[in-house]
């Protein structure tokens, strides 16, 4: 998508006028609104011919809602409603006219834009032309044109970094691998972070059992991928953010169902995450040191894979009793967030897994669990979410419940008693491989795909979820 602010509409194939909810229609259309539905509500629009007077050939209405209410969220959806209506319209050019905003929120204007043109549509070859989203360039009319696209520099890096990891998502295990993951990953130095890439053998040398463990039933190599952004004052310690980086996941020898096994592609959806906030803050240029941890590997059954029941040695050197291979993410992350606090000693550090379908049984499809031994670090997420239009809710992490992880050969075992509890149970395993740092996780096995979205910001698919919020959050408490 073509993003342009001008200080005028001119004349435009497609007008897009924004109308707060009871507001008088604009001139010139007052007769097919008053004859519609229309009342300028939140992710409401209208569709009408030019009327005479407008230099447009279709005009949109959008609504913002509340005159009162009107938030960065509700400009986003207002714009991302206004694409969405016309977007296989046949025409190829969307004006919006944003010189009634602020610059601040005309910039959200073509940023919602782009949010909402994702698709991922590389693989389509036989798609007809007409069911083809056709809007290749939004204009946006702002009354100071370069303080809106000053406004947008850093919106527009944001929004990168929401398509890089919803393409993540997306993509199909056998093109998205490991060593493909860990590859896109690298090529990101060229915002400026420092990428370094530990194969299985330096991985072997640090004793990140649980983690290789996962991957030795597949033929692909295990990665783990480090991203650093020093944006802050030198010798600061960093803030960190650690990804399960699951990129197919059959369940091992504890193998899942056939049915719906295809959305196992998206079981990295975490490490999904963590990229994108580190491409947000280098492609901002985020005034904060900051890094990002990804443990990267396919669980597949295999003669070589790992059997239920087998005894593996993390890097802390506690010792896990696999009871269900398919409860693999924890190993993962087991042996990536001990690394992360024990290199490089951070202020915080937050994981981010698609880790349990329990967690769905908790919360539904529109919230992401968030597990902390620190409330500062959990108020920072739940703070942050609302503003981007992001869901979290806070759970326990209790400390009687920590008894039904207990093995009765190693010193934890990486399942609880049964379905109960079941992401407190995986939380907690995460837990004591935390040791004393500040610490939160984030289930998003809720939140990181979407089939049916109720927001026109989020096409359906991979969402990139997560990465707003965190980006959100550092810009507003972790910033020099």
């Amino acid at each position: 998508m073509k993003i342009e602010f001008v200080a005028s509409a001119a004349a435009a194939e497609v007008l897009a006028l924004f109308v707060n909810e009871g507001a008088a229609a604009p001139k010139g259309l007052e007769a097919a609104v008053g004859a519609s539905r229309f009342r300028g509500g939140r992710n409401s629009t209208l569709a009408i011919p030019g009327p005479g007077g407008v230099d447009a050939g279709l005009v949109v209405l959008s609504g913002l809602g509340e005159a009162g209410k009107v938030d960065d969220l509700a400009v986003e959806t207002a714009a991302a409603a206004a694409y969405a209506a016309i977007k296989t319209s046949g025409l190829s050019v969307l004006t919006l006219d944003a010189s009634g905003l602020t610059a601040e929120q005309a910039a959200r204007v073509a940023f919602a834009v782009r949010l909402a043109a994702y698709r991922f549509d590389k693989y389509r070859t036989t798609e007809k032309a007409e069911k083809r989203p056709s809007i290749i360039t939004a204009r946006v009319v702002a009354a100071d044109v370069k303080a809106a696209q000053a406004a947008y520099g850093a919106l527009s890096a944001v929004a990168d970094a929401v398509l890089f990891a919803r393409d993540l998502v997306s993509e199909p295990a056998n093109v998205l691998y490991p060593a493909e993951f860990a590859k896109r990953v690298k090529a990101l130095e060229s915002l400026g972070l420092e990428v370094e890439i530990l194969g299985e053998t330096e991985m072997e040398k640090l004793g990140m059992r649980t983690l290789l463990a996962v991957g030795m039933g597949s033929e692909r190599e295990s990665q783990l991928a480090v991203m650093k952004w020093n944006g802050g004052k030198a010798g600061d310690p960093p803030i960190a953010f650690v990804g399960k980086g699951v990129c197919f996941d059959t369940g091992g020898i504890s193998i899942k169902p056939a049915e719906g096994m295809e959305d196992m592609k998206w079981d990295m959806g975490g490490a999904a995450a963590v990229t994108g906030t580190m491409m947000a803050l280098a492609g901002r240029k985020a005034k904060v040191n900051a890094v990002g941890v990804l443990g990267l590997v396919e669980n597949m059954p295999d003669g070589k894979a790992q059997r239920p029941g087998d005894v593996v040695v993390s890097m802390s050197g506690q010792t896990v009793e696999v009871i269900n291979t398919d409860a693999e993410g924890r190993l993962v992350l087991a042996d990536a967030l001990w690394y992360t606090q024990d290199r490089f000693k951070p202020k915080f550090m937050i994981d981010l897994a698609t880790l349990t379908g329990a967690m769905i049984v908790s919360l539904g499809l529109e919230y992401a669990g968030v597990f902390a031994n620190d409330d500062a670090v959990a108020q920072g997420v739940l703070d942050a979410g609302p503003k981007v239009g992001e869901n979290f809710w806070r759970m326990p992490l209790p400390d009687i419940y920590d008894r039904h992880i207990d093995s009765p050969i190693a010193d934890v075992k990486n399942m609880g008693n049964g379905r109960a509890g079941g992401s407190i149970t995986a939380a907690l395993f995460l837990k004591r491989f935390v040791n004393d740092t500040p610490w939160a996780h984030i289930d998003i096995a809720p939140t990181a795909w979407v089939a049916k979205s109720q927001s026109p910001v989020v096409p359906d698919g991979g969402v990139g979820f997560a990465v707003r919020t965190l980006d959100r959050m550092v810009a507003d408490s972790y910033e020099l």
